[in-house]
């Protein structure tokens, strides 16, 4: 059964599009990347060291079950893409350099240096708009540890490339079971990254609401959707005895993504009154009508 969407703001931090610990953003400015160094001093870097810690705290096999048992069930609201992402608009990123530009601005920032540097690639333009729309989770009381921030998987050692690496995962009763505390915990070596239980995210829950609206994304802008947090994989290096040659050819496609999400927030303001009519029709296009949230 439905529930009404909250009314007011919701506060969230995304440390994934703040901060980036990885040696391969070393050449990036220092006021556009942070570092995740402990400052009790920096309120922003504390926030985001609670709100990492409080994720690698919880996050648990069995926690990442409920939560795709609540929202797999695509029950809370029923709302076109265009509705939803102007909702979004109303999410407050307190950890965001640039609180004063709204969520909206940054997808369309986002759409729009794709389109420009891809001009006939028109749904890779529409998996700009919308790469961050499973936010909406935070309108129904989800906490934001389990929707913004770096993914991972469960049911495996900790890799050392997660934010603030294993010692942050001392208090996660995972850490301690044999099941799930050695290299290939409950998998198997090169099963794919299909087959890994991913960290509860937007991320996941964008990739499985499309497959369950049934989306004509090609299947390129779907893996960009539901890997682009997995900064371990596709930055950190690690991972590579689970995934497979299939992951390979993804990992080009989250790559070339993400040189378009993390920093276009820095750029012109787009006119978004005069882009809605070209990204609305690729709405239509892609996934039309009134969807089930």
């Amino acid at each position: 059964m439905a529930t009404e969407v909250q009314k007011s703001p919701v506060s969230m931090i995304d440390p994934s599009q703040l901060l980036r610990p990885e040696a391969t953003f070393n050449d990036k400015p220092i006021d556009a990347f942070r570092d995740y160094s402990v400052d009790d001093a920096d309120p922003i870097k504390e926030r985001v060291r609670r709100t990492y810690y409080t994720m690698h705290t919880n996050v648990t096999v069995e926690l990442v079950k409920q939560k795709r048992d609540k929202w797999l069930n695509f029950n809370h609201f029923k709302s076109t893409v265009k509705d939803a992402l102007i909702k979004l608009n109303e999410l407050v990123d307190e950890s965001d350099p640039d609180t004063d530009l709204p969520n909206i601005v940054h997808a369309f920032q986002t759409a729009e240096r794709i389109r420009q540097d891809h001009p006939d690639e028109d749904w890779f333009h529409l998996t700009g708009l919308i790469h961050d729309l499973g936010k909406v989770m935070a309108f129904y009381g989800e906490p934001q540890w389990c929707v913004v921030g770096d993914t991972f998987p469960v049911g495996c050692k900790w890799a050392d490339s997660i934010v603030y690496g294993p010692e942050s995962f001392k208090d996660n009763p995972d850490t301690y079971n044999p099941k799930y505390n050695t290299k290939y915990g409950m998998y198997q070596p090169h099963c794919g990254l299909d087959n890994l239980l991913m960290s509860w995210s937007h991320d996941e829950y964008l990739y499985q609401f499309l497959l369950h609206n049934k989306s004509k994304l090609p299947e390129k802008g779907l893996y960009m959707i539901r890997y682009h947090s997995f900064y371990p994989w596709h930055a950190g290096g690690d991972y590579r005895h689970l995934t497979n040659e299939k992951d390979e050819q993804i990992l080009q496609w989250v790559l070339e993504f993400n040189k378009y999400d993390l920093y276009t927030k820095s750029e012109k303001v787009p006119d978004i009154d005069a882009l809605w009519p070209y990204y609305e029709k690729l709405i239509e296009k892609y996934i039309p009508g009134v969807c089930e949230w």
